[in-house]
This record gives C-alpha cells, sequence and structure tokens, in this order.
C-alpha cells in the first residue's frame, strides 16, 4: 500500500497497547451506573467510536450493533455528549459534520454553524463606537447565535443515516434521566463557570446541585435535557425551531432569565422566532487539498478549518518539493521550525479572507492553489524566522514571491476552547469527523429554563471591529451570517480509500492540533495514538509560538530559541480523536491519553 501513515498491522496493535489506558469508574455514592471503561485505543472491527467521554463513544457503539451506520453513530454520540459534556457541546450550539460515503467513494459536508439574528449589522457589539467589553459580549443574549446542532442532527440521518431520530436518541435520553458520573474534568469546568452559573437560577439548579459544586463521583441527572430530547424524537429536529421550545429559547435570549439581585449587567439578545424557523444548514463540496499523493478533505468556509490546514500542507510540501517522506526525513527542530512557519503564514491569509462566503468573496480555490502555495512558501527560510504578525498574500493573484501587503494584516480574533470533535466509522467503511460547540466553556452560561441546555455565544467569533478601518474585515457581523470559525473536521482518502479522519476542540488551536497530528502521522510516520498524544505547538500568527510543557521542557525548544523563535507555555492544546483503516479492513479508534482527562477510543468487536 502507498499511504506513507501505512504500518504493519502487528506494530499498530502494539502501539494499541503501549497506550492503552483503562481507568476503574470512580465510586459513585449516589448509586448511578458507572461510566464505561476509558481507553485512548481501540482495535477491532464493527465499526468505531472515539471521544472525549466513554458514556458518549459508549452510545455510539450502541447504535452501531443495532445495525446503525457512521451517520447514525455521529448523531448518538453528539447527543449522548450534550449531556456529559454540556459545557463543550448540545443543542444551543452548533457544528461542521464531514461525511465519506463508502459506497460512492464521495466526501460531503453539512455546515451547522449558528447564524446572526436577522437583525444584527456590523455594529452589533459596538456602543458608542466602541466595541463593548469582551466578558460583557459573552454572558449575554447579544452572544447566542441561532442553533444550528439539532437541525444538522435532521440533516444527517435524513441524507446518510439509517436510522430515524428517535432511536438514535434513546442512549443519551437515558444518560440524561439516569445520570453520568461526574469527573475532576466536569467539576473543574463546573468551578470555573460557577460565578457565571449563579447569576442564572435554572444554570444553578442544574449544574449546582444543592447549591455545591458537585462532587467527583457523584451523579448528576439531566431530567429537562431528557424531557427536551424526548420532545425531538417524537417530532423531530423541527420541534426545536418551532412551537413552545423555539418560544422558550427566544424568550430566555431576549430576556435572560438572571438571578435578582445579581449584580451582573446581561444584556438582551435580538433572536426571533422567526430566526429559528429560517435556519437552515448548508450542504457544500469540502475543502480538499492534494497533500503528497493523499486527498485531504475538510471544512470550507464558513469555516477556516480547511483552508487554513490545506494552506499550510501546501506550503510544507513546497518547502520540499513536494517528495513523499522528505518532511519525516527532517530532524525535530527543522520539522518544527516549518510547522511553525507555514501555520504563520497560512493564519494570516486566514485572517484577511475567510468569511461567511454567502456575504463574503471569499477566493477558496485561491488559497488551496499551490501556486499560491509556493508564492507564501518564498518566505520561508531554514536559517531565520519570521517577525509576526506577517502580511496576509493575495490569492487571487499572486506574485511569484507573495510578501503580501503589510497595510492589511489582520489579526487572529478570538475563539473559545470549548468546543468537542467525535469520529466514528462503521462495518461498511463510512466514516464521520464531527466538530461541534457552544463556543467557549459553559457557552453564554444561559440555561433555557425547563428545557436542561446551554445556549452558545458564537456571535463572539465575530470580529468586534476591523483591525484596520481601510481594509475589509470578512468576519464583521451581518444580518444572518455565520461566524468564521476554526473547527477542522478532516477526512484522508489514498485513491478513495479512508486513511485516516480526525479532529479536535480547543478555538483557533483546532487547526494546528489537525495539522501537527496529520504531520506526525502521515509524515513523521507515528502511529495516530502516538501522533496525537505528541506535545503541540501552536502558531496563529503572532509574535510567540504557545506551546505545552512536553516541548517546553525539551531541548528542541532551546535549538528552536537560538534560531529567534520565542515561545509562551501553554497547559493544554486540543484534544483530538480520529479513526483510522487498517490493512485486513480493521478500524483502529484513537482519543487522548492525558489531555482532558483523556478520551474514549471503542470499537464493536474488540481484535483479541
Amino acid at each position: 500500500m502507498s499511504r506513507p501513515a501505512v504500518r504493519s498491522l502487528a506494530l499498530l496493535a502494539a502501539g494499541a497497547a503501549v497506550l492503552t489506558m483503562t481507568a476503574a469508574a470512580p465510586p459513585d455514592p449516589a448509586g448511578g451506573t458507572a461510566p464505561p471503561d476509558k481507553s485512548p485505543v481501540a482495535v477491532g472491527h464493527g465499526g468505531a467510536v472515539s471521544s472525549v467521554d466513554p458514556d458518549a463513544s459508549a452510545a455510539g457503539i450502541e447504535v452501531l450493533r443495532r445495525g446503525g451506520n457512521a451517520v447514525d453513530a455521529a448523531v448518538a454520540t453528539a447527543a449522548a455528549l450534550g449531556v456529559t459534556e454540556p459545557y463543550s457541546a448540545g443543542i444551543g450550539g452548533g457544528g461542521y459534520f464531514v461525511h465519506y460515503d463508502a459506497k460512492r467513494g464521495k466526501v460531503s459536508t453539512i455546515d451547522g454553524r449558528e447564524t446572526a439574528p436577522r437583525s444584527a449589522d456590523e455594529r452589533l457589539f459596538l456602543e458608542d463606537g466602541e466595541p463593548i467589553p469582551f466578558a460583557e459580549a459573552v454572558t449575554s443574549g447579544l452572544s447566542v447565535g441561532t442553533p444550528g446542532t439539532a437541525a444538522t442532527w435532521q440533516d444527517a440521518l435524513d441524507t446518510w443515516g439509517s436510522k430515524e431520530l428517535r432511536e438514535v436518541l434513546r442512549p443519551a435520553e437515558r444518560l440524561a434521566r439516569e445520570g453520568f458520573t461526574v469527573d475532576e474534568t466536569f467539576r473543574r469546568q463546573t468551578a470555573d463557570n460557577e460565578e457565571r452559573f449563579r447569576d442564572f437560577p435554572a444554570s444553578a439548579e442544574l449544574f449546582l446541585p444543592g447549591g455545591e459544586l458537585p462532587a467527583v463521583g457523584s451523579t448528576l441527572t439531566n431530567p429537562d435535557l431528557a424531557g427536551t430530547y424526548r420532545l425531538l424524537a417524537r417530532e423531530g429536529a423541527g420541534a426545536f425551531y418551532r412551537g413552545p421550545l423555539a418560544r422558550d429559547v427566544v424568550r430566555t435570549v431576549r430576556k435572560p432569565p438572571a438571578a435578582p439581585g445579581t449584580d451582573r449587567a446581561v444584556r438582551p439578545g435580538d433572536l426571533t422566532t422567526a430566526d429559528l424557523r429560517g435556519y437552515t444548514t448548508r450542504h457544500q463540496a469540502p475543502s480538499r487539498t492534494d497533500y503528497r499523493g493523499l486527498d485531504v478533505y475538510g471544512m470550507a468556509p464558513s469555516s477556516s478549518g480547511g483552508t487554513t490546514v490545506g494552506e499550510a500542507l501546501n506550503i510544507l510540501e513546497a518547502l520540499d518539493g513536494g517528495r513523499r517522506g522528505a518532511l519525516g526525513e527532517t530532524d525535530r527542530a527543522r520539522y518544527l521550525h516549518r510547522l511553525i512557519e507555514a501555520s504563520r503564514v497560512a493564519f494570516a491569509d486566514r485572517g484577511r479572507w475567510v468569511g461567511d462566503p454567502a456575504f463574503e468573496d471569499v477566493p477558496t480555490r485561491g488559497l488551496l492553489a499551490q501556486r499560491f502555495a509556493a508564492a507564501r512558501a518564498c518566505l520561508i527560510s531554514d536559517h531565520a524566522v519570521l517577525t509576526g504578525p506577517v502580511a496576509p498574500g493575495d490569492p487571487r493573484d499572486p506574485a511569484d514571491c507573495e510578501r503580501g501587503d503589510a497595510d492589511e494584516k489582520a489579526p487572529t480574533t478570538y475563539e473559545g476552547e470549548s468546543t468537542t470533535h467525535l469520529t466514528t466509522a462503521d462495518r461498511w467503511g463510512n466514516v464521520v469527523a464531527y466538530t461541534l460547540t457552544i463556543e467557549q466553556t459553559g457557552g453564554s452560561g444561559i440555561t433555557v429554563p425547563g428545557r436542561g441546555f446551554l445556549l452558545n455565544n458564537e456571535l463572539t467569533d465575530f470580529s468586534f471591529a476591523p483591525a484596520d478601518p481601510d481594509v475589509h474585515d470578512p468576519n464583521l457581523p451581518g444580518p444572518g451570517k455565520r461566524p468564521r470559525s476554526s473547527m477542522s473536521p478532516t477526512v484522508v482518502l489514498d485513491r478513495g480509500t479512508p486513511v485516516v479522519a480526525l479532529g479536535s476542540p480547543g478555538g483557533s488551536t483546532i487547526i494546528t492540533t489537525v495539522l501537527q497530528t496529520l504531520t506526525n502521522h502521515l509524515d513523521r510516520g507515528m502511529p495516530l495514538a502516538e501522533a496525537i498524544a505528541a506535545p503541540r505547538a501552536t502558531q496563529r500568527n503572532t509574535a510567540a509560538t504557545q506551546i505545552e510543557p512536553g516541548l517546553w521542557a525539551d531541548p528542541v525548544r532551546q535549538r528552536l530559541t537560538e534560531l529567534g523563535h520565542t515561545f509562551e507555555l501553554n497547559p493544554e492544546i486540543g484534544a483530538a480523536t480520529g479513526v483510522q483503516r487498517l490493512p485486513g479492513g480493521d478500524w483502529l479508534a484513537a482519543a487522548e491519553t492525558e489531555r482532558r482527562g483523556g478520551g474514549s477510543a471503542m470499537v464493536v468487536h474488540p481484535r483479541e
């Protein structure tokens, strides 16, 4: 087989054995059902699921065992994450769904991103001509976009699924009703949001039982969400966008139910029932780039994930003439240097050009063109460091060496790092990479009373104001506009056959996490689980590059510092999951070993 990441089945199994981390379930003093064992690697047949949470992965596996396909399993897993990872994702948010159809050999996508109210314009986050404080914008109705998750689930099932929504929601509804075991990550994230949650009675009642932080090992139930899932199961996802549930969402946004006497000034939003009624997902062609003979598919705009990952890969290929294995043969310092610089340049172009294509003229084809990558790669030297931020180039008509216009710099806007990613595969060879979010940890902090889910703060992903009033910013708010995202669900094919599928949470670090994991696996030859576990760097066109502790303590940092790089410590970057098709037809599912407490990889029939 020709793909560069292929290893013998024995080697892959050995890698899985080394990284397997099965943890006993913590005691459950409330008497609830203990969660499934957690392992970051699983190998076997019949289908695979990888997510951050064992209950969620188990929900997807349950659907696969009942004859469901990868799409059915993805929706089941996502719905369960809405119970156990409610601060990262849920039906109050949105996301991007990438699907590989094995029968047709085709990759398709659904853009389920949230949209701004129809009344929104470029002044959405301005007051007296100045941007309002970011923290005030986040915890408000003003930050809430029209959620797209429920519509995405229904659309995916109607288009590619084999089961009805009511069937795939059953595991999540049961989990919400019976409860899940609180772990250290959940308790810590609750503590981080405690002050906000106390200002909203519905959030406090749900996430601070008895007025206290939930204890590790206790069981947390969400009967309101169980009821919401039963409503969707009975009436379909349309019940989210019309009728009593829609009116509850709108009422909560327009008049946020803050606690009496709170000192927090909570700004109302302008979401209407017409906004919900008019919401639609988008089916669109994926982004695609040819990387060393492999087809790398991702999300085209409104996400910047596919174009930025693709451009960075193209730049890396241009630096070594496209020779397969070349990047893997370089030493670690040169590899990381090139990775950092390619990411820096790609982020410069992302900031200037990528927005919602329904409102902006996004040069997607140009950003992914090999000619543009070669023109941008000429900026990068193995013997010097670019001074960030660098200027964007012009993908519409690049010069031979595209240095860009220094007057058109566009900084990377803030994106919350909450979000979650799941990856599924089935016995027929279909694959799903699905990233979904409510934006930052805890979203807006506002729970819809009686409904059991948090609302997003996705509209803060818009630029509040242009970086330069003389340069067009493609990511300003607009009526019905989707804010730019960095979500990067990715599927890699070799002549139409899946090689690997993966993605990650992490705000704008999603792009660099996916980029580094891909190059670790495809170029450096790491087994997928090791490629995910390796320490990360993230450069997003800033002066300093953030690195995890594993690189901070590595001698390679000193070599890169001597070259001219500057670094900042970031305790944790991303939390990837992925699946890989093995020779012989088995699946390998992989997740984090440590980040976010470790992920959960499962297969239907584990290999002995």
